[in-house]
């Protein structure tokens, strides 16, 4: 254990500089540290409880209303696991996940295939990017899926906080946006793979294929 804490220590070293202010800079330390633990379940009440906590409060505005530099955070992550687990013959990753959701108001949310439940439910879906090699895996970057629905519905966007920047974008472009990160961020890899839809051969750019992407 004391090794695992040490290298905690070292990943909350390494991203501490994207949280502006003390609290929340603490407690990803403690959030993290419940994540990786062998809790049976892991949420707002639980990972409190493992930090000592006497409510989920504090961990749920950590997620939803701390001003911290997400994007920054995932950067430092890849570099991370590039370092740790990075391999020539390592592999991407591409998958989409449904998060069932009972209302309406969450950003993306509408009745769509979930492949957690294998079938149409009400749900939010993300896309994922994690990376395989052999020394390990680990999750490297993240898209929340926002449908055409919401894309072109401006009220229901303010109401839910999205950016107007952000504009409506299939998976496969979503995870075509991803891999082009973890090139950048110096990611090694030889595969990427994915299921149907997002892993076509069309969202492997041209200019992948002859060093970073055999279909």
């Amino acid at each position: 254990m004391d090794v695992v804490a040490a290298e905690l220590d070292r990943v909350h070293e390494r991203i501490a500089g994207r949280f502006g202010r003390a609290e929340p800079r603490a407690r990803v330390r403690e959030h993290v540290s419940g994540l990786v633990a062998g809790l049976e379940r892991k949420n707002g009440w639980t990972l409190a409880e493992w930090a000592g906590e006497v409510s989920p409060d504090g961990m749920q505005r950590l997620l939803r209303r701390a001003d911290w530099d997400v994007d920054g955070v995932r950067d430092d992550i890849q570099g991370y696991v590039g370092e740790q687990l990075g391999d020539p013959d390592g592999v991407l990753i591409a998958d989409d996940t449904g998060f069932i959701k009972k209302g309406t108001r969450s950003a993306g949310v509408q009745r769509q295939y979930s492949g957690t439940a294998g079938r149409t439910e009400n749900c939010q879906v993300g896309v994922f990017l994690a990376y395989a090699s052999k020394h390990g895996h680990a999750l490297i970057d993240r898209e929340l899926y926002l449908p055409r629905s919401w894309a072109e519905d401006p009220a229901r966007r303010r109401a839910a906080g999205i950016p107007e920047e952000v504009e409506f974008t299939t998976k496969p472009r979503q995870a075509q946006a991803m891999i082009s990160r973890a090139i950048a961020a110096g990611v090694p890899f030889a595969w990427f793979t994915a299921d149907e839809p997002t892993g076509r051969p069309s969202t492997c750019r041209p200019g992948w294929r002859a060093k970073t992407c055999r279909m």
